[in-house]
């Protein structure tokens, strides 16, 4: 899984974090000191705070065969407590500057990256990763990675990108979700090429890192493409990928005209790590997620189970199969059955279109993305995207809330740039869209709620309505 980690051209600054550097060889030097330390351990919990201490953390776990757990840095104590009591770790690696960190009856193992060991050979099989991630209720489950579904994923997005140890990459994503650490730490430790973690996904620190391959979500996007030197430092770069939530079409459209390329999009969850990307050498389209990566295969299925077609129009619940499926959810066999068709494909709880040429287009949450109202299923995403369209938003997100008339009533919470009604907007949209489709209501909002990853948190807004 690590198999550019001891690969030629090694440098210095091979591996670059928050301003620190290590080469690969001091890398593999470094987590071989703590796979001495955590070797025979049911799981490894790693404080995943953006430095080198946790790409070494990780990278040991993962050379002694260790599950890899790891712990958001900003998580409440109860979340805290709940993810290292229930993965069992009974490790938290931590930096030197968090030896007072609480470790709800864990031990503290303070990691240095300047410690040099013996590097074990790496495990070809097993559990790579526990990776938590939270539903609309209940406490969050621990997600099983294995070391196949993350080399078969990290490989299928290296042949999609064209992803070669040419590539520097460069991101400031946080290092505790698929996107920032098994992509953006471990894609280059597999594919080769130089890591540069910037700390902080600043619009200037991107521009001042001269990589080739960028990783970003649509906040920081959206920052870069607000940020015209910044944008156009990104010029030289040969890949922009989004991800994590949809990119709104004017920052596509801001970065293609300033950066000289439409930035690429893909599709993914936890437990299926990557399925959907845009080729490096494909057609590139707002709102796509393009096609599925290696080996993945997927499906869409009406509420009654039945094939829905492929015409770019009908809305249906997106499956998944292939290997890049995690193995379950650690300890929850109801959850697994519940996740789980008859015939093993894994149920997203998102609904998607495909088009007759494979296109991919997500429209949103099952849950909170579907909109039944007067008899009509609206798909969120679609009303999202024609707000967007409007000159004067800079973003929106729609709800269906609860109306004793309709059952659910399109509502919009906008930020606009400039002065306009929700009038105008409703008027906007009905010319666009059928007209069941119009928001009955506009909420014009400073900001959204967003998550660490910039995805909008739907529930807080229909908490609102």
């Amino acid at each position: 899984m690590l198999k550019a980690l001891e690969g030629s051209g090694d440098t210095a600054d091979a591996v670059v974090v928050a301003g620190a550097a290590l080469s690969r060889e001091q890398l593999r030097a470094a987590a071989g000191a703590v796979a001495a330390r955590v070797a025979g351990a049911p799981a490894l919990a790693v404080l995943a705070r953006p430095g080198l201490e946790t790409l070494v953390a990780t990278v040991g776990g993962l050379l002694a065969g260790v599950p890899v757990v790891p712990v958001p840095p900003d998580a409440g104590p109860k979340e805290r407590e709940h993810i290292l009591r229930d993965s069992g770790a009974p490790l938290l690696a931590v930096s030197a500057a968090d030896r007072g960190a609480e470790a709800y009856g864990a031990r503290l193992l303070t990691v240095d990256p300047a410690e040099r060991g013996e590097v074990p050979a790496e495990p070809g099989e097993g559990t790579a990763f526990i990776l938590y991630t939270s539903g609309t209720t209940g406490a969050p489950k621990g997600v099983l990675l294995s070391r196949r579904a993350v080399a078969a994923g990290l490989d299928g997005l290296a042949e999609a990108w064209a992803w070669t140890p040419d590539d520097t990459l460069v991101h400031g994503l946080p290092l505790f979700h698929v996107h920032g650490l098994i992509l953006g730490a471990l894609g280059p430790l597999r594919t080769g090429g130089r890591l540069v973690h910037t700390g902080r996904p600043t619009p200037a620190a991107y521009a001042a890192a001269g990589g080739s391959l960028y990783f970003g979500v649509p906040t920081v996007w959206s920052r870069i493409a607000a940020d015209e030197p910044a944008a156009r430092a990104l010029a030289s770069a040969r890949l922009l990928v989004s991800g994590s939530a949809p990119l709104p079409v004017p920052v596509f459209q801001r970065l293609r005209e300033l950066a000289g390329q439409a930035p690429i999009e893909r599709y993914g969850m936890t437990e299926t790590l990557i399925t959907l990307s845009t080729r490096a050498d494909g057609e590139r389209r707002p709102g796509s997620v393009g096609l599925p990566v290696g080996a993945v295969r997927t499906r869409l299925v009406s509420e009654t189970g039945e094939p829905v077609p492929h015409d770019a129009e009908s809305l249906g619940e997106l499956q998944v199969s292939g290997p890049t499926l995690s193995d379950g959810y650690l300890g929850r066999p109801d959850a697994d059955a519940e996740s789980r068709t008859a015939d093993g494909w894994f149920r997203t709880g998102d609904v998607a279109v495909i088009g007759p040429d494979g296109f991919h287009r997500i429209v949103g949450r099952a849950s909170v993305d579907l909109i039944k109202t007067g008899g009509f299923r609206v798909g969120a995403g679609e009303v999202e995207a024609a707000l967007r369209d409007h000159p004067e938003v800079l973003d929106a997100a729609v709800v269906g809330a609860p109306d004793a008339d309709l059952g659910q009533a399109v509502t919009a919470f906008v930020i606009a740039a400039g002065p306009v009604t929700g009038e105008q907007l409703t008027a906007f949209v009905a010319e666009r869209l059928s007209v069941h489709k119009r928001p009955r209501r506009v909420v014009l909002v400073d900001e959204l709620p967003r998550n660490a990853l910039g995805k909008v948190l739907k529930q807080a807004l229909l908490r609102q309505c």
